[in-house]
């Protein structure tokens, strides 16, 4: 498989007539950040988000292409459909495996306090898709909490979630909780920076907890690119990641 750019790149030049109309909503971009905003989108307009993603932890790799497809209903409930579309993983004995990643739907429910404060809780459910070598073959479910708000010119997401794992090691517990904590703000008119702090923390294993670095550059309100790394730091998180994708709007259905 060649670099993930490069797939993300020919889709950027295909993409790129829906970010040029200058008549339609703004996107929301949810990544690149572990943390989820509050808010959902345009009401009837769907999104989509996908990149490219490396990691290295040890003597293990693994890329993929993650995607996400955004839909509110209203500006209160919206749903969420996420996975990877292609995965490539090699082991620390060197063996590789490729397929797709697990599929999860979200149900999310937002509530907008005012113009700077909104709350949010999202329901996920994973669908095992990927083969038991790339994902865990069993489904999750997982509720996560957020907190949203604008510090002057800096915005805020906070989460906190726990998850339902389907599958769990011999010893280890069963409910995995995260967090995550994610402050961007603008650097000029088109380009944005993000810092992030983020953890899992299970029963019978080890914590994990990583930085993530990112900018953004939006040359219209209706595309936003990104490109950054996360580093981890505990030995239980993976050793880094590098990272780039798109958010786009695919049309008003309504």
């Amino acid at each position: 498989m060649p670099s993930p750019a490069v797939p993300l790149l020919m889709l950027s030049l295909l993409l790129a007539p829906l970010a040029q109309a200058q008549d339609g909503d703004p996107v929301l971009p949810y990544r690149p950040s572990v943390a989820s905003p509050a808010q959902l989108p345009a009401a009837g307009q769907l999104e989509f988000e996908v990149g490219g993603l490396s990691t290295k932890t040890g003597d293990t790799r693994r890329a993929s292409l993650p995607y996400t497809f955004k839909l509110a209903f209203t500006p209160e409930w919206g749903l969420l459909l996420e996975g990877e579309g292609y995965v490539r993983a090699r082991d620390d004995t060197g063996r590789r495996e490729t397929g797709v990643g697990d599929t999860t739907v979200v149900l999310k429910r937002a509530f907008v306090l005012d113009s700077a404060t909104a709350l949010g809780l999202e329901l996920g459910w994973k669908v095992p898709t990927a083969k038991d070598a790339i994902g865990s073959g069993k489904s999750d479910v997982a509720l996560n909490g957020i907190f949203s708000r604008d510090l002057g010119p800096v915005h805020m997401d906070a989460n906190l979630n726990a998850t339902r794992l389907g599958a769990a090691d011999p010893g280890t517990g069963t409910v995995q909780t995260g967090w995550a904590a994610s402050f961007s703000t603008p650097v000029s008119a088109r380009w944005g920076a993000t810092a992030e702090l983020s953890g899992t923390r299970l029963r019978g294993a080890p914590a994990t907890a990583q930085l993530l670095l990112a900018a953004t550059y939006s040359p219209t309100p209706r595309l936003a690119i990104d490109i950054g790394m996360a580093r981890g730091l505990t030995g239980a998180s993976p050793d880094w990641s590098l990272f780039s994708g798109l958010v786009v709007p695919l049309g008003k259905l309504w």
